[in-house]
């Protein structure tokens, strides 16, 4: 069987996604310091800079001169890399099913009634709007 390549972010290793997920969890703007620091068994500060050198080659990152220092951002939109996470989690934990994933956060946790009317409002706006 053929293997299909991958692309974009799909076609990060296990430490590159991560470095990926600080980059947007520190607002798509952090350095290779703060990159490092929030590693799980952070590597070293040198190995740190090489990833992220090959995570610009690669075109997923890039960097701004601030301080002396680079400012690395992710090239893809939080909005993209958040939908194609989402559509992976989907596919992986639920079979696809938004009913069965929806289902499971609105029973598996504790939600606040202006969350749920919140949420309530949500589904009303979609439902009125149509499915696109």
């Amino acid at each position: 069987m053929k293997k299909t390549p991958r692309r974009g972010l799909d076609a990060l290793s296990r430490r590159e996604r991560e470095i990926i997920n600080v980059i947007f969890a520190s607002g798509n703007r952090a350095s290779s310091e703060e990159i490092r620091s929030r590693l799980t068994n952070p590597p070293t500060s040198s190995a740190v800079r090489a990833m992220l050198a090959r995570l610009e080659a690669k075109g997923v990152l890039r960097h701004d001169e601030e301080n002396l220092r680079y400012i690395y951002s992710v090239t893809t939109s939080p909005a993209t890399a958040r939908r194609a996470a989402l559509q992976q989690y989907l596919a992986v934990f639920f079979g696809g099913s938004r009913e069965e994933l929806m289902t499971t956060l609105l029973t598996q946790e504790t939600w606040t009634r202006d969350e749920l009317d919140a949420l309530q409002a949500q589904i009303d706006r979609v439902r009125k709007e149509g499915n696109k």
